[in-house]
C-alpha cells in the first residue's frame, strides 16, 4: 500500500463508515510499508479529518458521523503510542492543549506524539480546557513550550484572549499555534504578540523541534 489519494480515499471511506478494523488495517500496512508515522499523521488522518470536518461544516454529514471518525482517529493514534515515543529523553516539556471551547483534538494530539518523537515529556490537556485550569497547570510545571490547537476559525477571539492570559504569567515562554482554523485566515493576529509560533503542519513542527 502507498501514500496516495487512494489510499486517502480508502480512509476516509473507513471514518465514514465507522470502520475502525478498515482505517487501523489501512495505517498498519502503511507502517509495515516504511512510511513514517509523521507521513501518515499528516497526509492520510490530518488530511482525511480536515475532509471530515468540511463535510460537517457543509451539512454533508451528521454531528454524530463527524464525532465517529473522530473517535477511530484517536483509537488508532493510541493503538500507536507505545512504538513512537523516543527512548532517548530530554529534558524538555511541552504543554499540549486546545483553545478553551474548542471539541477538536486530534491535531493537537499529533502534535503531542511528534513531541515524545522527539524525547520531550509532553503533557496533553486536550479538547475543553478552561483557560484558568491551562494557565494553573503550567505553572506547576513549568513547560518550555506551551502549544495550542485551534480547529474552529470563528474561535479565534477566544485563541487571542487565552495568548494574552498566557503572556501575563509566561511572558518568555514560546508559544506554538496551529490548526484547521488557519486555511481561513488569522495568522495575522498572531504577530501582534512576541514569541508566537505559527507552525502550518506537522512536518515544520517535527524540523522546529529539532532545530531547537
Amino acid at each position: 500500500m502507498e501514500l496516495n489519494n487512494e489510499t486517502q480515499y480508502q480512509f476516509l471511506e473507513g471514518l465514514l463508515t465507522g470502520s475502525r478494523v478498515k482505517c487501523s488495517n489501512i495505517v498498519n500496512k502503511l507502517i509495515e510499508n516504511g512510511i513514517s508515522i509523521i507521513d501518515i499523521y499528516e497526509n492520510i488522518i490530518k488530511q482525511t479529518m480536515y475532509t471530515v470536518g468540511e463535510l460537517w461544516e457543509y451539512n454533508k454529514i451528521s454531528v454524530a458521523t463527524e464525532h465517529l471518525s473522530s473517535a477511530i482517529c484517536s483509537a488508532i493514534l493510541n493503538e500507536h503510542y507505545f512504538f513512537i515515543i523516543s527512548k532517548q529523553k530530554k529534558d524538555k516539556k511541552v504543554l499540549m492543549a486546545c483553545v478553551e471551547n474548542e471539541h477538536h483534538e486530534i491535531g493537537a494530539k499529533m502534535i503531542s506524539d511528534i513531541f515524545e518523537m522527539n524525547g520531550w515529556k509532553s503533557y496533553f490537556l486536550g479538547a475543553k480546557t478552561p483557560t484558568f485550569d491551562l494557565i494553573s497547570f503550567a505553572k506547576t510545571i513549568s513547560p518550555d513550550i506551551i502549544a495550542i490547537s485551534l480547529s474552529i476559525y470563528f474561535h479565534l477571539p477566544e485563541l487571542e484572549k487565552l495568548i494574552k492570559a498566557l503572556r501575563q504569567e509566561f511572558s518568555e515562554t514560546p508559544i506554538l499555534v496551529g490548526g484547521q482554523a488557519f486555511r481561513h485566515g488569522g495568522k495575522e493576529i498572531l504577530m501582534n504578540y512576541k514569541n508566537i509560533i505559527y507552525q502550518p503542519d506537522l512536518n515544520s513542527t517535527d524540523l522546529f523541534i529539532k532545530n531547537l
